[in-house]
């Protein structure tokens, strides 16, 4: 099928197609709201789906974007996020979506769906990539390697808070409740900063390379009313913080973390509750707890609430490479890295960090 553009050269409109096949074209500031509108309609689309993340992605990181989407008679059959990366120390790759857990293809057509894999494989080997990356929900190619590490948590919001309380397990419920008693509070927050202070200290704690100020505050406002801060205090002490992002009927806990005193006061566990007691409140359907490593911590707190993991299939088709990348803290290779990067003072870090994990997507 020719429904490709002619990327390398820059054509907005793309090639003649076959005659009936949907063509393929680059997404263009006056379509991102009929971009948004068959994302919101289309039942495998998601969040990250969204056109404001070409604007979060080239502003915040500098990287180049490719969202691509696929028409047939004036109608949008299909889009497909990309974004390339090109690091020295981490490869060449063009993903949908970096720095997203979900992405690839949503479509409402065959057609539409073959016409944007075709176009992404086409531009992938012009762009002279390492590697082509989708980040499935569901398989696409059973034939391209793949990467069986991550997982996905998502369960339904009952229709009342106590009936949510009641389904968390045991021990993880007594963990809610010592929050409660120990006197957090919730709050919505308007600016970043005390959702930072929160979540640097504590990716810091991990090891990991912290994102930049600026990435935070381009979600806010980018995604506007979409996106949300919650910050739980204790006496007006910051004790952690969650930014969360709301799709259809859905509530995504995306970045959250807590001070070296949540620990001892349950103060994430508390968090947590408070966001599902909130969208429980406001009607929503769905938690997305989001994306984890096999054999982490992560997936088991999450596993502790009662959350069953649902395999994530990211797929890869290998261009210049000959190997899928492996860059995650799980690597053996960055554990001193890692270890070293504990050691670091919270301010380096903060400042070192983004110009690092901006080419991990």
């Amino acid at each position: 099928m020719s429904a490709v553009i002619d990327v390398v050269q820059g054509d907005q409109r793309g090639s003649s197609p076959q005659v009936g096949a949907p063509s393929v074209h680059l997404l263009q500031q006056q379509e991102t709201k009929r971009w948004d509108e068959f994302v919101q309609a289309c039942p495998e689309a998601t969040f990250f789906h969204r056109a404001g993340w070409q604007t979060v992605i080239e502003r915040a990181f500098g990287h180049k974007t490719w969202f691509l989407y696929a028409e047939s008679g004036g109608q949008i059959q299909g889009v497909l996020p990309l974004a390339e990366i090109n690091s020295r120390l981490f490869g060449h790759s063009l993903s949908s979506l970096p720095f997203c857990v979900y992405g690839g293809i949503a479509a409402i057509s065959e057609p539409g769906r073959e016409a944007l894999d075709h176009a992404a494989q086409e531009l992938a080997s012009r762009l002279r990539v390492d590697h082509l990356e989708y980040r499935n929900v569901k398989m696409l190619h059973a034939d391209w390697p793949t990467k069986d590490l991550y997982v996905t948590f998502r369960k339904e919001i009952a229709p009342e808070v106590d009936q949510n309380m009641q389904q968390i397990p045991r021990k993880q419920r007594a963990m809610v409740r010592k929050g409660i008693k120990s006197g957090l509070e919730s709050i919505i927050d308007e600016d970043t900063g005390r959702f930072f202070s929160a979540y640097s200290a504590s990716v810091h704690r991990l090891g990991t390379p912290v994102f930049s100020k600026q990435y935070f505050r381009l979600l806010e406002e980018v995604f506007a009313d979409d996106c949300e801060l919650m910050i739980i205090v204790k006496g007006g002490h910051t004790i952690s913080g969650v930014m969360s992002f709301y799709f259809r009927d859905e509530v995504l806990p995306y970045y959250g973390g807590g001070t070296s005193e949540a620990r001892d006061v349950a103060g994430n566990d508390f968090m947590y509750w408070e966001l599902m007691r909130r969208a429980c409140e406001r009607g929503y359907k769905t938690f997305d707890f989001g994306r984890s490593k096999r054999n982490s911590g992560s997936f088991d707190f999450k596993k502790n609430w009662g959350f069953e993991p649902q395999p994530l299939h990211y797929e890869y088709q290998l261009h210049r490479s000959q190997v899928v990348p492996d860059h995650n803290p799980l690597n053996p290779r960055y554990q001193l890295f890692i270890k070293a990067w504990r050691k670091l003072p919270l301010s380096l870090a903060n400042l070192v960090g983004p110009h690092i994990v901006r080419n991990l997507g």
